[in-house]
Formats: structure tokens, C-alpha cells, sequence
């Protein structure tokens, strides 16, 4: 692999002058920067970025946490910050922290110790002791915070909307999927749900779950139909989720949409593939994404910022899980 002496030699020049084409500081005459850029092309020289941010004084790379690149949900947001950010020549560190406080703060250092411009987080310890002390910008991203710069979809309503959805679509003994308790989204879609079922005329249940990992959803579809056998409608805490309770109803012979309809939360590929197909709350996830990189940049540029927090809509997405609306009844 070429080193940046590889290219000064090549070019007949000094490493000085070599950094200075790369990082387009100071004065470098026309002919010389030419001969450096043909130097660098011919050996495939790919500059260290931490070493230039050293150098600089800045950097070009930027972290992403997020909770688990398995949930299809991820890396949807994953690829709207990504785009945004090398637009403006900025390059991702990325982690997994599996909702582990220990691994997320293994990932902070290691984002520090690379020089990171700015960090986006998509965990649930917006404005903990993780972030508290950073010296660098940071946003939060699918979780909201009050404390720090975050973007995030209305989940509140996007429970509102599915409990509004499967009741006007005649189901009356429901069962929510409560989602995990630490993870501020889930409780978000879950009250909302709440607010709306409280006040209509149906019985429904609250079933918790604690991930929403693929590995469970099949358990806690198994439990739902166990406890629950009598119900016609279920609201689950994500798509993942509801992926299963399709599977184990399809199992028990449970017709769908006429004996259970299902609403799911996300609207992940996966959901329109389903078959039955998926109705659910469509997040904007690739825009999610695109916002909170827009947001880190800002800040790392120092501009004017309208809004500290950037709240983005839910849909229902309506597919084969729920029934048409009655408009004659």
C-alpha cells in the first residue's frame, strides 16, 4: 500500500508539499499540485483520514451508533446519514451497541480516539453521562431528547393512528404489544395506542415485550395467542414483531385480516413481502436519517440551526392485515 512518501518521491517533491494538495492548505504552484495529483492517482494512494484530521486540526469522519444493524429498521436510517454526509466529503465510523451502556461507551472513546467531527446515536441515553461531557457535536437520532439536538418521528401519534385504524376496522378484543420498556420510541407508540383505546368502546390487553429482536418475536407471538386466544386485533411494536404474530396466526389457522388484523410499526421492506402483507405506521427512516446528518453538519459548520429537535410525520400504510373501511355502515 503507498505511503505519502510513495508520492512525494514520486512526484519529486516533500511530504510538506504532498499534505498541502491533500488538504488544500497554503500555496502550491499549478504544475507541482498537478504532478502530485497524477502521483497520488497512479499509486492508488488513499490518504489516512486520522492522520489528516491531525493535521488539520479537523476531521472528515463521523460515528454512527446505532442499537442493532439486524433489525431491518437501521439500516434504512444507516444509509440516509450516509448519503448526506459525503456529500459534503465526510466518511462514517459505525457500531453496534446493542443496548448495552458498557459497549456504547467503547464506541464513544473509540470515536474520540479517531477524532470524529460528530457523533449521531440512535440509543437511549440521549443527555447520560456518555454524552454529557463530549467536546465534539452530537444528535440523537429516533430518540428524542430535551437536553440535545435529536430527530425523531412522532411515535405518540403513530400509536394514535393504529388504534384508531383497527377499531374503525371493527376489531374489539385487542392486544398491544407494549414493546421494551427502555427504549423511549417503543413507550412513545404505546401510549399513544393507549390514549385512543382508553377512550373507545372495545376491551383490549397489554402484553410487554423486552427487545425486538427477530430471536423473540416468535416467543412473544406464542405467548399473545396463549393468553390472548380471543383476540381479533393486534397493534405490535414493531414489524418485526408483527412479521411473527402473522406467522404464529397463519399456524393456528387464525384467518387474516377476518379473525385478527395486525398493524405493525415501521414499514421495513420486509413488510410489503409478508403474506399476508403488512399494514403498519410507516416511519421515514431515510429521511430520519438524512435530517440528523443535516442537523451534526451544522453544527460542526458552525451555521444557524431553526430548530434543535426535528420532529418527522407517520403514515398508515394500509395493506392486507386490517379490513376496508366500511363507508355504508
Amino acid at each position: 500500500m503507498a505511503t505519502i512518501k510513495d508520492v512525494a518521491k514520486a512526484a519529486e517533491v516533500s511530504v510538506a508539499t504532498v499534505s498541502r494538495v491533500l488538504n488544500k492548505t497554503g500555496y502550491v504552484h499549478e504544475d507541482t499540485r498537478k504532478r502530485v495529483e497524477t502521483a497520488i492517482k497512479e499509486l492508488n494512494y488513499s490518504p489516512n483520514e486520522v492522520a489528516r484530521s491531525l493535521y488539520k486540526r479537523g476531521s472528515k469522519l463521523i460515528g454512527l451508533l446505532l442499537p442493532d444493524i439486524t433489525n431491518p429498521f437501521f439500516p434504512e436510517l444507516a444509509r440516509g446519514v450516509e448519503d448526506e454526509v459525503q456529500k459534503q466529503g465526510y466518511r462514517l465510523l459505525f457500531g453496534n451497541s446493542d443496548e448495552n451502556i458498557d459497549k456504547e461507551l467503547e464506541y464513544i472513546h473509540t470515536f474520540v480516539q479517531n477524532h470524529v467531527a460528530g457523533i449521531i446515536s440512535a440509543t437511549d441515553q440521549a443527555g447520560k453521562l456518555n454524552y454529557q461531557h463530549l467536546k465534539i457535536p452530537s444528535v440523537f437520532l429516533d430518540r428524542a431528547s430535551d437536553g440535545e439536538f435529536s430527530v425523531y418521528a412522532d411515535g405518540k401519534e403513530g400509536g394514535r393512528i393504529a388504534a384508531r385504524e383497527i377499531v374503525q376496522r371493527g376489531s374489539r378484543k385487542i392486544t398491544v404489544l407494549k414493546g421494551p420498556v427502555h427504549v423511549q420510541p417503543a413507550q412513545d407508540r404505546f401510549q399513544g395506542a393507549l390514549e385512543v383505546l382508553g377512550e373507545s368502546n372495545v376491551d383490549f390487553h397489554v402484553m410487554t415485550t423486552s427487545s425486538f429482536s427477530f430471536q423473540e418475536a416468535k416467543q412473544w407471538a406464542e405467548e399473545l395467542f396463549t393468553k390472548y386466544p380471543e383476540a381479533d386485533g393486534v397493534i405490535a411494536s414493531n414489524d418485526i414483531t408483527a412479521a411473527a404474530v402473522i406467522h404464529e396466526a397463519s399456524r393456528l389457522g387464525k384467518m387474516i385480516p377476518e379473525d385478527v388484523q395486525i398493524i405493525g410499526f415501521d414499514d421495513i421492506p420486509l413488510s410489503s413481502l409478508l403474506f399476508p402483507s403488512l399494514s403498519t405506521i410507516r416511519q421515514p427512516a431515510y429521511d430520519m436519517g438524512r435530517e440528523a446528518a443535516k442537523l451534526l453538519l451544522s453544527q460542526i459548520a458552525n451555521k444557524p440551526i431553526e430548530s434543535q429537535h426535528i420532529k418527522l410525520p407517520v403514515t398508515f400504510i394500509e395493506r392486507n392485515t386490517t379490513r376496508k373501511v366500511d363507508n355504508n355502515g
